[in-house]
């Protein structure tokens, strides 16, 4: 049991709470990324753990930076990983509270207008070996203070010219509690409010007071929250009755090879080096569902993880292992070659038919026995990395000397190469040894050392077919190389019908990996793949 459920069992024991609530409190200034769906899991999990409730809570106190298209896709990446929220709720749906409860800390004369401009309040504060320094506004009168507020909110100061701070100790050890910035002057359109308000809460202030006026029981945070939380209890004891939420601290999750702000994700989206939020490439959850990863995995993955106070690094080879564990033994197989060489069977004449299983890791289980049917046909095509005219004797392939197995089928020699007027090969001429059906060794005794994948023309489709490798290279710069296009690929026409009943139907091309059908850019004219993850050993 980890440090958090110790907590709660606890205060459960205790009958400081009653149930369970929490929330997961999102800024809509982004997309969400995979950093952020340990914070998902976490918080849902445990309200059903404990048969509590876990709200959908968007913190939009920055009307510069929020837009409607990032809450519906926060919306859609939390239904996708499988959570379903009892309420969603808005910061801005406390604004009027919050400006009261503003109002009241001034009555109080726990709070004060400061014209201090920034740089000036961060001199004035100190640092962690000197005390800060009071405000010459700190006993404004509370009427001015008060006066000041309301002409605020009504419009008639600038932005920047003055903010409300909490009155709290200037001396404080913990520079969070030295007199902190609760209101700022926004003159900027709300996507919820419009233009009603001018001053907007900052979010030590709007966060904690939401927790309470929302009965959460657990807020669970981050450890860069760590020195906030004194500003939190002082805030919810000052200006509401109990029982008071509690804040609890976790670790972040790192991830290495990729990128978890979202600052400098924007600036990836920005500048072009990937095609919007929602690129495979990118590690937001919009971009994991569009390549195909399971919402299965990443819940697996950050359970088996836990939570701890110590920062978890993982390497994205863990995250893919994961990944491939999850869709082993659940996707279907298929077949198709990205690079498509035409093989001629010079002495088949008519199309045969051969039954391979669907799922073959589900031994035992009831699909298992679940039958799929390839054509093997007088003209088929192979990868044109299994094939060398001349080759290496680690080259366990097709070579002008040396056969090869078909998988499922059957051992294939070369006789002829076809070459074009520029001296590259477009066809090969090769016979097939019928009686190597079922794994058969050649009577002839030939040995044979490799097994390559194959797909009949007449069940091939034309196919964009995308490969990624990691986002950043080794000295943390952008991988221009992380996209490989394969535009004459040629996969089976089953799986794009299939994929017309099953958008997110992910699929496994035996030898070349696992993919899935991007619904967005495919065409009936073109149907483009997504590679999920690599077979395992493979880059």
């Amino acid at each position: 049991m980890d440090f958090i459920r110790k907590i709660i069992e606890q205060d459960l024991a205790a009958k400081t709470v009653v149930g369970v609530m929490t929330r997961f409190p999102p800024e809509p200034n982004g997309f969400l990324h995979i950093g952020h769906a340990k914070a998902i899991v976490l918080n849902f999990d445990i309200a059903a753990q404990y048969n509590g409730e876990c709200l959908l809570r968007f913190d939009d106190t920055n009307p510069e930076k929020e837009e409607q298209e990032y809450i519906d896709a926060i919306k859609r990446d939390v239904r996708w990983l499988g959570f379903r929220w009892q309420r969603v709720t808005y910061a801005s749906d406390y604004f009027q509270t919050l400006y009261e409860d503003a109002c009241r800390l001034i009555a109080m004369g726990k709070a004060y207008v400061c014209e201090l401009s920034a740089d000036e309040i961060r001199t004035y504060r100190g640092t962690l070996t000197d005390a800060g320094r009071n405000s010459p506004y700190r006993e404004r009168p509370r009427a001015e203070s008060l006066r000041l507020f309301k002409e605020m909110q009504a419009g008639l100061h600038s932005e920047g010219k003055m903010v409300l701070r909490a009155k709290i100790d200037m001396s404080a050890p913990n520079i969070c509690m030295r007199d902190p910035t609760i209101y700022r002057i926004k003159h900027l359109h709300h996507h919820r409010t419009g233009d009603k308000w001018k001053v907007y809460p900052m979010y030590d202030f709007t966060h904690c007071l939401c927790d309470a006026s929302e009965n959460i029981t657990h807020s669970l945070c981050t450890l860069e929250f760590q020195d906030n939380r004194a500003l939190y209890d002082w805030f919810v004891q000052t200006l509401r009755p109990p029982p008071h939420p509690k804040q609890i601290e976790f670790a972040r999750f790192m991830l290495n090879s990729t990128i978890t702000s979202k600052r400098k994700l924007k600036t990836l989206v920005d500048e072009g080096k990937v095609n919007g939020w929602d690129d495979p490439r990118m590690p937001t959850l919009s971009g994991l569902r569009r390549r195909g990863y399971p919402p299965l995995a990443l819940k697996n993955l950050f359970r088996r993880l836990g939570v701890s106070k110590k920062e978890t690094i993982l390497d994205y080879g863990q995250l893919e292992d994961e990944v491939r564990n999850t869709l082993n033994s659940s996707v279907p197989r298929s077949m198709g070659v990205l690079k498509p060489l035409k093989v001629i069977i010079t002495n088949l004449k008519a199309v045969e038919s051969i039954a391979v299983p669907v799922y073959p890791q589900r031994a035992g289980d009831e699909q298992a026995s679940e039958q799929r049917t390839l054509s093997f046909a007088p003209e088929i095509y192979i990868d044109a990395d299994d094939f060398r005219e001349q080759a290496a004797r680690s080259f366990f392939r097709l070579t002008k000397d040396q056969p090869v197995r078909l998988r499922y089928a059957y051992v294939i020699t070369c006789q002829e190469i076809i070459y074009d007027a520029d001296g590259n090969i477009t066809a090969l001429h090769c016979r097939y040894d019928p009686s190597t059906a079922g794994g058969k060794k050649p009577s002839d005794g030939t040995k044979v050392r490799g097994i390559i994948h194959w797909i009949a023309a007449c069940d091939a489709v034309r196919a964009k077919v995308r490969v990624y490798d990691r986002m950043l290279t080794a000295d943390a710069s952008f991988n221009t190389q992380s996209l490989q296009e394969f535009a004459d690929a040629r996969i089976d026409r089953q799986l794009v019908a299939n994929h017309q009943s099953d958008v997110e139907q992910s699929y496994q091309l035996e030898r070349v990996g696992y993919f899935c059908v991007d619904d967005q850019d495919s065409t009936s004219a073109m149907p483009v793949l997504n590679q999920v993850v690599s077979l395992r050993g493979q880059r």
